[in-house]
Formats: C-alpha cells, structure tokens, sequence
C-alpha cells in the first residue's frame, strides 16, 4: 500500500482519524486497495489559536518557521507560492506548443475550419485572464490569537499575503480543438448539481471547437468493465439535464488501479479529463496526472470538487452544498410541526456530514426552529445534569417542545464500533440519528415524564434533488473554468471559489484533509446563539 504513496502525494501520511464523504476512489492492484481515507498532509502552516488563561498556543509545522529570522515572512511567502503553483504540461513537455485561444465571445461561428487559428474578430477580445492574475486567499487580517476564529501563522498575527491563481480563459491555449477528445467522470456519492457542471463542461469545450466529447460510465470503473461504453456528449443531449438530479452518467465508488486507467485513456486518445468528486476522487484525479507526468503524456487533468459536506480545504463552498442547506428546511420544518403539535414532543432530524458539520450548522441557522445542534468537531453528552436529554427534559418543561439537528457523524464515540468500510474504503459510521432516538425515549420513560419523539433522516431525499439557483451558478461557472483551465495547459489541478472569485488550486493542497467547523469560528458561535444552546460537556 505504501508504494503508491508517492503516486498519490508524496506529502501525505497515514492517519486513522481523517475520513472523507466522497472517496470516490480506491486503487486495487497486486498490493491491495489503497484507501485514501487515512490520508491526512503533514501542515505547513502554522496556526495559532486562544488558549487557556489567554495564552497564545502554537502548533508547529513541519517545517517549522524560525521566528527569529527576520526574513522569515518572505520565506514562508515563498514556500507558500512553491506550494500552490499550479502544474502546467511545460512542466514535462517544455516544447509544447502554445496556439491563441479558439475561445472568443465575439464570435461563435467559425467560417475557416482550422480553429487553432482562431475564431475571427476585427478587434482584440478583452475577456482573457492574465497568466500573473492572482486572487487573495487570506482576507481578514487578526489582530491577536484570541480573536474569534483567529488563524494566525506567528504568535503575533502578521499579516502575511497569500495567492492563489485566478481562473479564467487565457490567451494562449496548448491544445488544438480539433485534436482534443475530452472525457467526463463522476465518482463517489450524488450530489445536487452533477448535471449542471457536466452540461457547462460540454458547452464550454464546444465553444472552443471540441468535436468530441464522452462520459465515462459510473465513475472510475468505467475505465475498465468493457461492459460499460462511453457516452457521446454533445450541447443536444445534455441540453436539459440539469433540469433533473442525480447524474447522467452514474456515479460509483471504487475502480481499476491508476495503470490501468492511464492505459485506458491513452487506447481512447483521451487528452483532456474532467474529474467530479471528493476528497477521494481527487486523490485519483491527482494520482492518474503523475502517472501521465511519468509517462510524458500531453494530457490535461481537471477536478471538479463535488461534495454535499461542504468540507475541500480552502474553498467558500462547493457544488450541492446551498441546496442541502435548502432541502433540509423541509425536514426541520416538518420536525418542528410535528413537535410543536404534540404534547411534550422532540424532533429529531439527522443531516449529512461524515467529518464536519456545515450543513447541520448552516441548516440550523437558516431554519430558526432549532434547538440543538450537535456536529462532529464539537464533543458533546447524552447523560448527566450538562447532558443533551438533560436540556431537552428543560426545553420540554419552559416550552413545550424541542427540534434537534445532528450531523451523521457526531456522537460516533456513543456507538459500537463496527470496524466496516464501503467500496471506496470510507468507515461505515453507526446511525447516530436512531441512537439519540432511542435513548431519548428510554430516558423520557425512566423519569415518568411523557414525550412524543418524532426522527427524520431525509439524507437521501436531498442527495437527489436537482441543484437549486444558487448552485445552478456555481456549478455553470465551476464547469467552464475547468475546460478553461485544461485548454491553458493546466494539469493535476482543480477549480473552486475563494473570497467569491474562481481560482485554480494544486489538487494536493485542498485534499490534505477535510474542512471542518472550526468551534471558536463565528459561525459556530452564531449558530449557538440562534439556539440558545448550553455547553453538553
């Protein structure tokens, strides 16, 4: 399993608590699966935090910063920009050949059929972005450790600039249309919005004259079943399908070794590939861009980060996320109702999140019906006078009722371990949601006080929606900055949003490990005060 480390990344060690949703992939070859869940980046930035008793803590990174250095901040600001370079087939094929871009609002309909000479215009097009364009990753600048939410790289907050490449069609593009085959996969879980990035992909690769276009059958295995063709894509079939959820290609976990899908691709003459998945996923998008770095292959690898948790490093969001918010009203609200309709009555509704808690947090604010809101990063009890079914049995007697959300993934410590992975080697969690359920009605029952428990799960009533306005937007824009991207020569990257703007980020620096709620972050904190709840510790 170690050997395909450095395949994957060589600045990623095994770590047994890091899980991720998605983990659309897992590698099978004569040594075994290769289960990126247990991958976490050994950091290098160092984050300072509000301690007890007001002191400044530091945890250290590897390497670690010499602040006694006076240049220290101009070379972590180098390392920093090292780091998030982003590949480009030059860096294999310095004699690549660069072309100007097919890419032109000005006019669609090329009237000469060579599009590597460009659509044709009486004056420059202004809408190309600059290959030095940056976007700032940072924009608050801490004065102290103890601020709320303080993320600091030295003990005193110095403010230290951090970019990251902007995303956009560039002038110069590496790949002539007519010679580009561009495949699309999409891996892992459904989530809202898989279509709508995978029309805008296809659109997009059309505008600058790509001719053909496939899907890759239900994720990676694709690759290798023989059962299961390609699928043309073109602007006509996928005109409407955003008007639907799930994805028209189907998703699945699992799949062939990296070899086996290079070799796969390079029988296809796939030369541009569009990568839609987690964490996981792209921990194999990344593995398959060095085998073809290895194998000198002018061939362009672009993520598409998809996850419902909300949990890829260093972007605002990601596709799906604004609609599971959306959807889970409906089951806060019905919660509510039947709560607040019956006689001591608690709802109880379970939400999405493996490892972090955005979508109970943010869905618990939006609903305002909330009482408790109970996620991974924040330990909490069950029993005991500073319990959870303690201020429940409170809530019952000053208001009648009580609404509580939880994240699929709290609470796993009160469960019994059943030491069980899925295909893509993902921890089978316990069900969280029946265990609060359950004890709430025995506690209720041991005391003599009558309750009226009601439990919703509607985890996959919303995986299946079609994506909402909000991420309809985002995954238009996701979608065209990824051909954008592969057509300026970038490889091993993916696309996000950072401070509103779309940028391109190194595929190893968003999967190191997953985005939590930080619990000193504002918004936990309002989330707190929208709930009015106490401290379960």
């Amino acid at each position: 399993m170690d050997a395909l480390l450095p395949v994957i990344n060589p600045g990623l060690v095994h770590s047994p608590a890091s899980t991720f949703r998605d983990h659309g992939f897992m590698f099978f070859g004569s040594i075994g699966p290769f289960k990126n869940s247990n991958l976490i980046r050994i950091p290098r930035i160092v984050k300072v935090k509000a301690a007890a008793h007001n002191q400044a803590s530091t945890a250290s990174s590897a390497p670690s910063i010499d602040f006694s250095d006076p240049d220290w901040k101009s070379k972590y600001q180098q390392d920093f920009e090292a780091r998030f370079n982003i590949p480009h087939i030059t860096d294999v094929l310095p004699d690549a050949i660069s072309y100007p871009s097919t890419f032109c609002l000005k006019m669609r309909t090329p009237i000469i059929p060579d599009f590597a000479e460009r659509y044709p215009s009486d004056e420059e097009w202004h809408g190309y972005v600059n290959n030095n364009d940056r976007v700032l990753l940072k924009v608050i600048h801490y004065s102290s450790p103890t601020s709320a939410g303080a993320e600091c790289i030295d003990p005193g907050c110095t403010w230290v600039e951090q970019w990251v490449h902007r995303a956009g069609p560039r002038e110069k593009i590496y790949f002539k249309p007519e010679e580009v085959k561009a495949a699309i996969v999409t891996c892992g879980g459904l989530c809202p919005g898989l279509n709508d990035v995978i029309r805008q992909i296809v659109i997009t690769l059309e505008i600058y004259g790509v001719k053909k276009i496939v899907g890759i059958p239900f994720g990676y295995r694709g690759f290798s079943e023989e059962s299961l063709a390609e699928m043309p894509l073109s602007r006509k079939v996928v005109q409407n399908v955003h008007l639907s959820g799930g994805s028209l290609l189907g998703v699945s976990r699992g799949g062939p070794s990296v070899s086996e899908i290079v070799d796969s691709m390079e029988e296809r003459e796939i030369n541009m590939l569009f990568v839609l998945g987690g964490n996981g996923t792209h921990a194999g998008a990344n593995a398959i861009h060095e085998e073809c770095k290895k194998r000198r292959l002018k061939v362009a690898i672009v993520g598409v980060p998809k996850t419902i948790d909300n949990d890829i490093l260093l972007m605002d969001k990601t596709f799906g996320f604004d609609t599971a918010v959306e959807e889970a009203q409906r089951a806060i609200n019905s919660a509510y109702i039947e709560a607040h309709s019956a006689y001591h009555g608690i709802g109880i509704v379970k939400l999405m999140g493996r490892s972090s808690g955005f979508i109970a947090m943010q869905a618990s604010l939006a609903s305002g019906q909330i009482d408790i809101c109970l996620i991974p990063e924040v330990p909490f009890n069950l029993h005991g006078p500073h319990g959870v079914l303690s201020h429940l049995k409170y809530l019952l007697e000053t208001k009648g009722s009580a609404v509580v959300c939880v994240a699929e993934g709290a609470g796993q410590d009160f469960l019994e371990k059943i030491n069980a992975t899925d295909a893509s080697g993902n921890i089978i969690l316990g069900d969280i949601g029946v265990h609060i359920q359950q004890e709430t009605k025995r506690y209720f029952k041991g005391i003599g006080f009558p309750a009226d428990v009601k439990y919703i799960d509607p985890t996959y009533m919303i995986r299946a929606c079609r994506a909402n306005a909000s991420d309809g937007i985002l995954c238009t824009v996701l979608g065209q900055n990824a051909v954008h991207g592969a057509f300026a020569g970038y490889s091993g990257i993916t696309v996000g949003i950072c401070n509103t703007h779309y940028v391109y980020f190194p595929i190893p620096e968003v999967i190191a490990q997953p985005k939590v709620v930080e619990p000193d972050s504002r918004m936990w904190h309002r989330c707190l005060t929208s709930t009015g709840q106490p401290d379960f510790v």
